[in-house]
């Protein structure tokens, strides 16, 4: 599996932005998909993640209401929907899979085996 992020760039703080993943590999659909972000000096922090068997997605806090993640299997594609950008959203996105993982780890960064080399988004005026 190989995964590859894209989309990222510097917007204005209230922007909108979309970030891509590109999913390399066999049986897209029985992964379970998720964004993480990391700002410099600090750890890898969970956005939003869904799960294989569809459902709900889960969000962090404080992106809830702003961000939307989706996912296009026929094109083994997921997105991260980024809107109205505050510059505290500025961090490395990383996108990552599993096929193993249950809905109660779907917020955990270890839970997932797969990740994607980051794309860059910056909020700035």
């Amino acid at each position: 599996v190989q995964l590859q992020a894209s989309g990222g760039g510097l917007v204005q703080p209230g922007a909108s932005l979309r970030v891509s993943c590109t999913f390399s590999g066999y049986n897209f659909r029985a992964y379970s998909m998720a964004w993480f972000r990391q700002a410099p000096g600090k750890e890898r922090d969970f956005v939003g993640g869904i799960h294989r068997s569809g459902g709900t997605p889960s969000y962090a806090d404080s992106v809830k209401g702003r961000f939307t993640i989706s996912r296009d299997n026929s094109k083994n594609t997921v997105y991260l929907q980024m809107n109205n950008l505050r510059p505290e959203d500025t961090a490395v996105y990383y996108c990552a899979a599993s096929s193993t993982i249950i809905l109660s780890s779907l917020r955990m960064s270890s839970s997932y085996n797969y990740w994607g080399q980051g794309t860059q988004v910056t909020v700035s005026s």
